[in-house]
C-alpha cells in the first residue's frame, strides 16, 4: 500500500507550519541554561494572576466535559464589545477559527488570495482543501489592498487580511479596511484576522464589529494568546453575521476548548489592569528596542505588534545560529519570503538588554 496514494491530495506537498524552538529543547542540546524565547510573539508577563487563580480552583472538576457551547465566554465577550452572542465563534486558538472558514467556504473549485509575508498558514490551510492560493505581492510590507481586489477572480471565495500582520507588524487603518469592503464583491468572505490588534489599539483606532452588520461578509477573529497572555490555553474567538456563525460552528468540533481555557479566557476579559501593563510594557520597550537596533545597524520594519522584524544584512541564519549559541531564541523569516529579516519578540526589559548585548557582542 502506498499511503501517498490514499491521501487527500491537497497535503501532498503541504509543509507543516514550525513553530518557534522550544527553551527545554535548547537548552537539553546545548547544555546551557537560562536561556529566553523571543521568538513565538507570547506575552512576557504571563496570564492574569487572576486568570491563574481561577483555573486552579476548577481543576477538581476537570473530569467533567467543557461546555461545548462556551456560552458564559461567548457572554463575556458579548458583554465587553456589545456583540450579540450568536455572532461569536469559539476556536482552539484563532488558528482553529482559519481553519473552520477554510473548511466552511473553500474546495477545490475554489480560490482564496492572500498577501506576500502574511501569516504562513493561510496557504497551509488553502492547499490543504485544495483550493487554488493567490499570493498578492506586498507593499511597503503590507498589505496591497488594490492589488487584493485586482486578483480577485471568478471562483475567489475568501480573502485573508492580517491587521496588524505577522510578522511585519505593519497596520490598516479602518478607513483602508472599509474602503476595501465597500468596493468588494459580498459573495467574497473576508477573514480579518486581529491576532495582535489589542496591541495596536494601544495607539490606533478601534475597529468596530458593528462593520458587520453593514459587511455580512466580514469575519473578525481575536486571540487570547498574546496580549492575554494564554497561549498554553489555544483560546480565540470570531465575531460575525448569526448566519456565518451557525456555518462556522457546523464545523466546530466537539469541546474545542477545554474548561480551564474558558475560565482563563473568562476572568483574563476582566482583567483590564493586567492587560493595561502588557500594553504598556510593550510599547515602552518596542520604543527601546528600535532605537537600539537603529544603533547597531540594524534597519526595522515599524511594528503594531509585540515584535519587530529586522533586516541582518544578509546575515539572518548565522545570526540567528549565533544567538542560538548564546542562549537566545528568536525566529527566522525565511518562510516568510523575507531570508535576510529576523523578527524578535518584545520581551521584558531584562530580556531585552540580553538580546541587545548578544547582539552588539556577535556584531
Amino acid at each position: 500500500m502506498k499511503v501517498k496514494d490514499l491521501v487527500n491530495k491537497g497535503i501532498l506537498d503541504l509543509s507543516p507550519y514550525k513553530p518557534g524552538k522550544p527553551i527545554e529543547d535548547l537548552e537539553r542540546e546545548l547544555g546551557i541554561r537560562n536561556a529566553i524565547k523571543l521568538a513565538s510573539n507570547e506575552n512576557p508577563l504571563g496570564p492574569s494572576p487572576l486568570a491563574v487563580d481561577a483555573v486552579s480552583e476548577i481543576l477538581k472538576g476537570t473530569h467533567r466535559y467543557p461546555d461545548g457551547n462556551a456560552l458564559r465566554l461567548k457572554e463575556c465577550i458579548g458583554k465587553k464589545f456589545s456583540v450579540d452572542i450568536n455572532c461569536l465563534t469559539i476556536g482552539n486558538g484563532s488558528n482553529d477559527i482559519i481553519e473552520f472558514i477554510a473548511r466552511s467556504f473553500l474546495s477545490d473549485k475554489d480560490s482564496a488570495i492572500y498577501s506576500e509575508h502574511a501569516f504562513a498558514v493561510y496557504p497551509l490551510v488553502i492547499q490543504a482543501v485544495g483550493a487554488e492560493g493567490i499570493e498578492v505581492t506586498a507593499k511597503e510590507y503590507s498589505h496591497d489592498l488594490e492589488g487584493m481586489k485586482q486578483a480577485v477572480k471568478e471562483n475567489t471565495k475568501l480573502i485573508f487580511i492580517a491587521n496588524p500582520n505577522n510578522p511585519t507588524g505593519t497596520f490598516l487603518s479602518p478607513i483602508e479596511i472599509e474602503s476595501f469592503l465597500s468596493d468588494l464583491d459580498r459573495n467574497i468572505i473576508v477573514l480579518l484576522d486581529q491576532a495582535y490588534f489589542d496591541y495596536s489599539s494601544y495607539n490606533n483606532e478601534d475597529i468596530n464589529f458593528d462593520l458587520i452588520k453593514k459587511y455580512p461578509n466580514l469575519i473578525i477573529s481575536r486571540s487570547f494568546s498574546k496580549a492575554y497572555g494564554l497561549a498554553g490555553f489555544r483560546i480565540g474567538y470570531s465575531v460575525s453575521s448569526p448566519e456565518v456563525a451557525d456555518f462556522l460552528n457546523r464545523v466546530r468540533q466537539p469541546f474545542n476548548a477545554n474548561s480551564l481555557a474558558l475560565v482563563a479566557a473568562e476572568v483574563a476579559l476582566s482583567d483590564d489592569s493586567h492587560l493595561k501593563k502588557s500594553l504598556e510594557i510593550n510599547l515602552e520597550q518596542k520604543k527601546f528596542l528600535m532605537k537600539s537596533f537603529k544603533e547597531l545597524g540594524y534597519e526595522c520594519i515599524p511594528s503594531e505588534g509585540n515584535f519587530i522584524s529586522f533586516n541582518s544584512n544578509g546575515e539572518a541564519l548565522n545570526l540567528f545560529e549565533a544567538l542560538l549559541n548564546e542562549g537566545v531564541i528568536v525566529r527566522t523569516l525565511g518562510v516568510y519570503k523575507m531570508p535576510n529579516h529576523l523578527r524578535v519578540t518584545i520581551g521584558l526589559p531584562e530580556e531585552n538588554l540580553i538580546l541587545l548585548d548578544k547582539l552588539s557582542a556577535i556584531s
